[in-house]
């Protein structure tokens, strides 16, 4: 389980989807005025990336068209990996080395690139794919991610469309209409679409679960689960309103079977799980709500230390059902004792990648920490509290950051954090 942390007014004109499809790099047409239009203030720049698959060629044609009153962007560079090809743009266009730099004329211009979408997970199943009824991936995988250089001050203000085969639908992480979506990410001056994207025959059923906006979509007749997820959700994520200062504005939960990677897999306000992936396990984990403590908590860990993102996620997935009345008092107790025994079979926490086993004791170490701090404060505090104070951290967890934030709790380093208690951890 790997985490991966208005309205617009014109549409795409469809007419040439009566025609043969041209393989090659599609050129952008649309109609009315251009919904991301440079604003008044002579500082902010249009971004529209439009995307086009084509499910013969698996593979998807996306045009960035640019809009400004002047030079605000002066340059986009970014490095795509092999499956992009075709590149090409209006003004200077140089290759350097694994990368890409692109100077736009200073009036604006486009873009295009193609991208072969399917990728293999580990050499298993895939975690992006693209096939004659549907196509499942990350707007990652399909527009590289870019620095720019721009202006001072100067924003971007960016959507993206796409055009659609006959009878197809879309779903993002973003509120859209008429397969218009605007993307607005107000930590970052240039905004790029970001987290799942579904599209093809493909079902949805959305409802509001403590002021989150839930959907859960996945294509028609593959067993998606998509009821029992929304209750599933029903029960839990108000127990982790309670835990997370602020909750996620909304959540889509992207779901499929084959031929796609048997796991779960976060990203930006959205998730993948398989549907092979049981709701609740009979050991009573839940790779849902895996994920979802993932979104939620949004740290990243420093290298070697993995295990902490990991153990969270995993003890509060748990913590989540107990709370809920999801499961019993009895069942969390005995899935407990399971992840204790689970993890006396790792030999070290600190590694690049947590396996089961190092995320099973890790659980157990945080269940320790737990009870040492309601011990040693008369049980006024808890982990809770450590989580919500490193939730508020952008930098990268380390096992300094969780002494820190215990020992601010109950005034002396926690003893279930000492390094003889945490194997391998030494080393680093």
């Amino acid at each position: 389980l790997r985490p991966y942390r208005t309205e617009p007014e014109s549409r795409m004109n469809c007419i040439t989807r009566s025609l043969p499809r041209i393989v090659g790099i599609a050129t952008l047409v649309y109609l009315g005025a251009a919904s991301v239009a440079a604003a008044d203030d002579g500082l902010t720049y249009g971004i529209r990336y439009t995307v086009r698959p084509d499910p013969i060629d698996r593979s998807i044609e996306v045009t960035l068209q640019l809009m400004q009153p002047r030079a605000l962007l002066r340059q986009l560079s970014m490095q795509p990996d092999d499956r992009v090809t075709d590149i090409s743009a209006d003004g200077d266009l140089k290759f350097p080395a694994a990368g890409v730099a692109w100077r736009p004329p200073p009036e604006g211009g486009t873009m295009q690139w193609r991208v072969r979408v399917d990728h293999r997970r580990n050499g298993d199943g895939y975690d992006a794919w693209l096939g004659d009824t549907w196509g499942l991936f990350r707007a990652e995988d399909i527009i590289p991610r870019a620095a720019t250089r721009t202006l001072r001050g100067a924003v971007s203000n960016t959507e993206i469309v796409f055009d659609l085969p006959k009878d197809w639908s879309v779903v993002t992480q973003y509120f859209g209409r008429d397969r218009v979506f605007r993307v607005a990410n107000p930590e970052r001056r240039f905004d790029q679409p970001s987290g799942w994207i579904i599209l093809g025959d493909v079902g949805v059923r959305r409802e509001r679960i403590a002021a989150t906006r839930v959907a859960v979509a996945g294509p028609v007749g593959q067993s998606v689960r998509r009821m029992d997820t929304l209750a599933l959700l029903n029960w839990t994520l108000p127990e982790l309103a309670r835990l997370v200062p602020e909750m996620p504005g909304r959540l889509t939960v992207f779901s499929a079977g084959e031929p796609m990677w048997r796991g779960g897999l976060s990203a930006p306000q959205s998730l993948f799980v398989h549907t092979d992936r049981p709701l609740i396990s009979e050991n009573a984990t839940s790779t849902l709500l895996h994920e979802v403590m993932h979104l939620a908590l949004g740290i990243r860990a420093a290298d070697g230390y993995d295990w902490i993102v990991e153990g969270l996620a995993e003890y509060y997935s748990l913590e989540l059902l107990a709370r809920s009345g999801t499961i019993s008092a009895s069942r969390y107790e005995t899935a407990r004792s399971g992840q204790r025994k689970w993890g006396r079979s790792a030999d070290t926490l600190c590694k690049a990648m947590s396996s089961g086993a190092t995320s099973a004791l890790a659980v157990s170490r945080f269940a320790d920490l737990d009870q040492e701090i309601r011990t040693a404060t008369g049980g006024r505090a808890s982990l809770d509290d450590v989580v919500r104070t490193i939730w508020q951290m952008d930098e990268r967890i380390d096992l300094d950051t969780l002494v820190g934030a215990t020992e601010a709790l109950i005034e002396r380093k926690p003893d279930t954090l000492h390094i003889g208690n945490l194997p391998g951890c030494r080393n680093i």
